[in-house]
């Protein structure tokens, strides 16, 4: 569902991603991981058709991202770390909003809406105004957001940031229960996170990938049970 071949971005004469290269089949949860810098965030941008990269090759559910954008885009639900929302609107307004851009008809606009604001724990603020709302209930607009169109494949950059213990357990579970339906690229430094939620990851660190593979094959390879000395020794972190 995503490919990725040898990709490469520039800021200016610095490389942020120096030749990436991976693939994540459908119906597989891949956590994406690796320190500050590494290069996540400016890959899963390019997917998400947000950044156009220097080089290489990148496609969505068959679709190339930069020959077929607005096709790949339609197959994609995407969450940044820090979701761009309108502080003047309310839930339920920018919900509307967004589905209506997505090209979702009025009945099934409202089918969805009332879905997503249930499993994203919305239900609570639909009528708030996002500028009054907390970080981590801003985490979740940009969830139901990701979820509105019911695509195939979700990418989700850091999306327990700035819940609390209990919001990220359950944003835990809703990501196990996502996984059966979507096809899924998980960014996130908390590696306990990748180990309940994930099939498999992909390490990046200073732009290339160092490790991917299913989580099993990974211990194995470093003979460790621990994923996270793995991470420490392919990335030179002393932790997360």
């Amino acid at each position: 569902m995503i490919r990725v071949e040898n990709l490469v971005k520039y800021y200016g004469e610095y490389p942020a991603v120096r030749g990436v290269s991976f693939e994540v089949p459908k119906g597989r949860v891949v956590g994406f991981l690796g320190p500050n810098g590494a290069g996540k965030s400016t890959t899963m941008r390019i997917l998400a058709g947000f950044l156009t990269a220097s080089g290489g090759k990148a496609s969505i559910a068959g679709h190339d991202v930069f020959r077929e954008p607005i096709a790949a885009r339609r197959n994609i639900g995407y969450m940044p770390e820090s979701c761009p929302l309108y502080p003047e609107m309310r839930v339920v307004e920018y919900l509307k909003f967004r589905a209506g851009l997505k090209g979702l008809g009025w009945g099934e606009r409202r089918k969805r809406i009332d879905y997503v604001t249930e499993r994203c724990w919305l239900k609570d603020v639909r009528t708030q105004l996002l500028g009054t709302l907390s970080k981590g209930y801003r985490q979740r607009v940009g969830l139901a957001d990701a979820l509105l169109a019911d695509p195939p494949v979700l990418i989700l950059d850091e999306p327990t940031a700035g819940l609390d213990p209990t919001q990220i357990r359950e944003t835990r579970k809703l990501i196990r229960e996502l996984g059966r339906e979507h096809t899924m690229l998980l960014s996130t430094h908390i590696l306990s996170e990748v180990e309940m939620a994930c099939d498999s990851a992909v390490i990046i660190n200073q732009g290339r990938v160092q490790e991917d593979g299913t989580l099993d094959a990974i211990r194995t390879k470093h003979r460790t049970d621990s994923l996270e000395e793995v991470f420490v020794k392919l990335t030179g972190q002393e932790g997360i």
